[in-house]
């Protein structure tokens, strides 16, 4: 595998499920992502602007390339209410080879290449 189609996974936290589905399918219409998953309800407890907070927040993991981080990174960025959301890359270091082919194949076509 190149460097361009290195498979990568995108950990995210989102504020609710809504928000969350919506960017997946501006992800997938412009082929920066294969698919995604969501975890819905996640507790998480945290640290904000000097406090200790809780809240329940969805946690999406997103299947791509790494050629394609940057402009998922930013479209998130873009359109999601966080002001500081978590997006973090995750190196894929082996995996079913028809499944990593696949999600190769339905990034390739991307303008953001």
């Amino acid at each position: 595998m190149t460097h361009q189609t290195k498979l990568i996974y995108v950990f995210w936290m989102c504020r609710e499920k809504q928000e969350a589905k919506k960017i997946i399918r501006g992800l997938l219409d412009q082929r920066l992502i294969a698919c995604a998953s969501i975890f819905p309800e996640v507790e998480s407890i945290y640290r904000w602007e000097g406090k200790i907070e809780e809240s329940q927040e969805v946690k999406v993991i997103l299947k791509t390339t790494l050629k394609h981080f940057g402009a998922a990174q930013s479209y998130i960025q873009k359109h999601c209410s966080y002001e500081v959301p978590e997006i973090l890359q995750v190196d894929i270091a082996q995996g079913n080879p028809r499944y990593l082919s696949w999600v190769v194949q339905e990034t390739s076509f991307s303008d953001h290449s």
